[in-house]
């Protein structure tokens, strides 16, 4: 049921975000507490505005309206990703190379299932990240089927 419900709002906000020259980042519809959310993460190079947002929620709706894909109440948001955004696509690694990124791994690599340090490459679907441990610096690859998930992270 919630796999069916993102696809249906990827297919219907995709145009919406063609015509505004917007990216969509992710689709979420979760269940928190009594509640269900239809969340949309949008965003554009620079960043987005809350009135973008607004718009994209406007046009949304009345496409879920009419198609009416879910059956209970729920909460629509639209939004940006905000800083520690998801990285979800091999084209996503591509874009955020020198940045400091968060992974977290199906199955372990040396030892370890998650990683924050910079992406310093991705090629062939190899994602390459510098992390620190203690004082030292190391290097670790990571086929990009093995992650889980990855998002930007704010480096302290």
């Amino acid at each position: 049921m919630n796999s069916k419900v993102v696809k249906t709002t990827e297919e219907l906000v995709q145009p919406i975000l063609e015509e505004k020259n917007l990216e969509l980042v992710d689709v979420e519809y979760v269940k928190e507490g009594r509640n269900w959310f239809l969340r949309v993460y949008i965003d554009k190079e620079g960043g987005i505005d809350i009135s973008e947002c607004g718009e994209v929620s406007e046009l949304l709706s009345e496409k879920l309206d009419e198609v009416d894909p879910i059956k209970e109440a729920y909460f629509l948001e639209v939004s940006s990703p905000g800083v520690e955004r998801p990285i979800k696509t091999v084209e996503d690694f591509a874009k955020n190379i020198n940045k400091n990124v968060y992974v977290k791994l199906f199955e372990p690599i040396d030892g370890e299932k998650t990683f924050e340090g910079i992406l310093v490459d991705f090629k062939e679907n190899i994602a390459t990240i510098e992390y620190k441990v203690k004082t030292r610096k190391k290097k670790v690859e990571i086929p990009f089927n093995k992650i889980a998930k990855a998002r930007l992270a704010v480096a302290l």
